[in-house]
C-alpha cells in the first residue's frame, strides 16, 4: 500500500469518526438506546417503597423485618451485540450521485457501531460477495469501532456475485445469541428467502437497501456500452429505445417486489436508502418508530 494512500484512508476513518460520533450525541443518543430493547430485567436492589411505587414489586419479606414497605428495583441489561453484514460485491461499486454505494454503506456502519459503542454494546461485522469475506468478532471500544471502519473502507471483493443467504447463514451459526442484525445491501440477489426467515426469529433483522437512481431508470444518452460489475461482461445497449427503457425500468421494479416480499415474509424491518438521499433522517425516523 502506498504511503499516500495510507494517508488517506487514516484521514478517512478520521473523518468518519468525527462526523458519526457528532450524529451519535446529537440525534441518535436516546433513539438507538430506546430503539434496541436489551435481553430482560434484572435486579437491581431495595429501597424503601415510595408513590408510584408497583405494588407488585414490594418486597414483603424486608418489609415485615424492618416494619415499612420496601420495593424492588429492577434495570434493563443492557449490553447488546450489533452485527453489521456489509455486502462488499462489486455492484456496491457503482454510483452516479454523490458517491459509489459502498461509499454510503461505509458511512453508515460507521455511524451504526459508534452508536452501538456510545451504549456499551458490542458490535462486529461480516463482509460478503458470492462467499464470506471477512468476519470480524462482536467487541466493545473505540479501537475496535475504527478498526472495523478501516477495514470497510480498504476491502475488495474476491468473489465475482452477490449471495446473501450465505451471510445470514454464516451469522446464524457464529451468534448464538440474539442480536441487532443490520444487512446492507443493494439486494442484487435472490434465493435468500428461507435463510432471511430463520435470521428473523433468532434476531432482530433490519435490511438496509442502498441503491442509485440509475439502478431505477438509464439516462437517455443513446448507443452506450455497459460493463456488469459483478460479470465484467459487455454490452452495447441503445439508452433512447423505449423497450430497453421499459425492460430496464421493469427489473429494477421486479428485484425491489420480491425484495418487499422476502422481508414481509421473514416479518424484518426494511429501510430504502437512495445514494442522493439523506440517511440521517432515515435511520432517526426508524429508531423513533421503533421507540
Amino acid at each position: 500500500m502506498a504511503m499516500q494512500s495510507l494517508k488517506d484512508i487514516i484521514r478517512k476513518v478520521r473523518e468518519l469518526e468525527i462526523k458519526s460520533k457528532k450524529l451519535t450525541n446529537h440525534l441518535f443518543t436516546g433513539e438507538y438506546h430506546s430503539a434496541f430493547k436489551g435481553r430482560g430485567m434484572h435486579f437491581k436492589e431495595v429501597r424503601e417503597y415510595q408513590a408510584g411505587d408497583d405494588i407488585r414489586f414490594i418486597d414483603w419479606n424486608v418489609s415485615a423485618r424492618l416494619g415499612h414497605p420496601y420495593s424492588k428495583l429492577f434495570e434493563e441489561e443492557r449490553e447488546l451485540t450489533m452485527m453489521l453484514m456489509v455486502d462488499i460485491s462489486n455492484s456496491s461499486l457503482f454510483g452516479t450521485v454523490y458517491g459509489r454505494k459502498k461509499d454510503l454503506i461505509t458511512e453508515i456502519c460507521a455511524v451504526l457501531a459508534f452508536s452501538a459503542m456510545s451504549n456499551q454494546d458490542k458490535v462486529g461485522a461480516i463482509f460478503f460477495s458470492d462467499k464470506i469475506e471477512k468476519y470480524i468478532p462482536p467487541k466493545k471500544g473505540r479501537d475496535h469501532v475504527l478498526l472495523m471502519v478501516r477495514e470497510l473502507l480498504t476491502a475488495k471483493p474476491k468473489g465475482k456475485g452477490t449471495s446473501i443467504s450465505s451471510a445470514i447463514r454464516f451469522m446464524n451459526s457464529t451468534l448464538k445469541n440474539r442480536s441487532i442484525a443490520f444487512l446492507l445491501s443493494d439486494f442484487v440477489d435472490d434465493n435468500y428467502e428461507d435463510a432471511l426467515k430463520v435470521a428473523a426469529r433468532r434476531h432482530d433483522l433490519i435490511g438496509i437497501k442502498v441503491y442509485d437512481p440509475m439502478d431505477m431508470a438509464l439516462p437517455e444518452v443513446g448507443l452506450m456500452q455497459v460493463e456488469d460489475a459483478e460479470t465484467g461482461e459487455l454490452a452495447w445497449i441503445d439508452t433512447s429505445d423505449k423497450k430497453v427503457q421499459y425492460q430496464y425500468r421493469r427489473q429494477f421494479q421486479e428485484n425491489e417486489a420480491e425484495c418487499q416480499q422476502q422481508f414481509k415474509k421473514a416479518a424484518a424491518d426494511l429501510l430504502y436508502i437512495r445514494t442522493d438521499e439523506d440517511y440521517v433522517k432515515v435511520l432517526q425516523k426508524f429508531f423513533i418508530k421503533r421507540m
